[in-house]
């Protein structure tokens, strides 16, 4: 990650005695700082990494839309509601389109995340189904996978699913992130589908003149989401899950 990179440089800048290297360490460390917490630099880096919204009137029809989680906090309680992190527009989006009439059923993918599931856990999907009902969708059209720890697991098991019922329209819907590592994975299990990308961390470069010059602590951490997938694209092929 960038920030850690940075801290290394500047902890590096004051071991070494080399008076040229120290200087060329800290100049380094600086520049770093300044690309990573540019708003502009960063917009356009996540602007080319997301792609463009696909606007409502252009999404065709589809059996069911698949729900990708990870968008809420289960340490929070009471336990008696559902906690959104950034991400909501996954489930939001699914349920416009549903209204809309553009998916007939909700797929919700995902457990609790842990790498070893116990039964006391909350398992996500449970917890989005709720949602779901709350806003007046029918059990009936709601279909929860809640075994899945990660994107790859959600498409070994969506994909059984999927087949088990013969589906073939298939909308999946995830955060624009997430959406190239998730279709990847979707693509390997040999699934016919489209793909709706929600929850965007890039946006229309409509600000003033401090827009790009101002550095925003928040440029910062959201890098952290283009390198994370990066990261798991590889791990992902090399591990042969895409």
């Amino acid at each position: 990650m960038p920030l850690p990179l940075i801290i290394t440089l500047l902890v590096v800048s004051l071991i070494i005695r080399n008076k040229s290297y120290k200087r060329g360490v800290r100049v380094a460390a600086v520049l770093l700082l300044i690309f990573i917490s540019n708003p502009y630099f960063f917009n356009k880096a996540m602007k080319a990494w997301e792609g463009s919204p696909i606007p409502l009137t252009k999404v065709g029809h589809y059996e069911v839309g698949v729900i990708l989680t990870g968008v809420t906090n289960r340490y929070i309680t009471p336990n008696d509601r559902v906690y959104f992190e950034h991400g909501a527009d996954r489930v939001l989006h699914a349920i416009q389109l549903y209204k809309m009439g553009k998916i007939d059923k909700i797929m919700i993918s995902g457990g609790s995340g842990k790498l070893v599931n116990n039964e006391t856990d909350i398992k996500e999907a449970d917890e989005l189904a709720k949602v779901l009902l709350l806003a007046d969708i029918p059990k009936r059209k709601i279909i929860i996978e809640n075994e899945s720890r990660n994107t790859h697991e959600s498409a070994v098991n969506c994909a059984k699913i999927l087949k088990n019922e013969s589906i073939k329209r298939v909308l999946l819907i995830t955060s624009a992130f997430h959406i190239k590592r998730a279709s990847l994975c979707f693509d390997k299990q040999n699934i016919s589908f489209d793909t709706f990308s929600t929850d965007f961390y890039s946006y229309d470069n409509k600000t003033g003149i401090d827009g790009y010059f101002t550095p925003q602590p928040r440029a910062i951490e959201n890098w952290n989401k283009i390198i994370r997938e990066i990261t798991g694209i590889i791990a992902y092929t090399l591990m042969g899950y895409i």
